[in-house]
């Protein structure tokens, strides 16, 4: 399961992403957070972050450096 969401995130960089450049506020990009996330923190607790993090994403948000190595939500 994991390696499909790291997949489908993947593939939304190769794909859908090139069409918008530049449009994500956060270091590194909301996709490749996402994949951090799966990958140091599995399918649920990678996904809750993944999702935390697009819902900080918007136009209001001060954006900057925000790993998932960095989290401490599930310690």
């Amino acid at each position: 399961m994991k390696m499909l969401l790291v997949g489908l995130a993947r593939a939304y960089q190769l794909l859908l992403s090139p069409l918008s450049p530049g449009s994500c506020k956060y270091h590194p990009s909301c996709s490749q957070y996402a994949i951090d996330a799966l990958r140091l923190h599995g399918v649920l607790r990678g996904s809750v972050l993944a999702g935390w993090r697009l819902l900080r994403c918007h136009p209001w948000s001060h954006g900057g450096v925000d790993r998932a190595e960095d989290q401490r939500v599930f310690t």
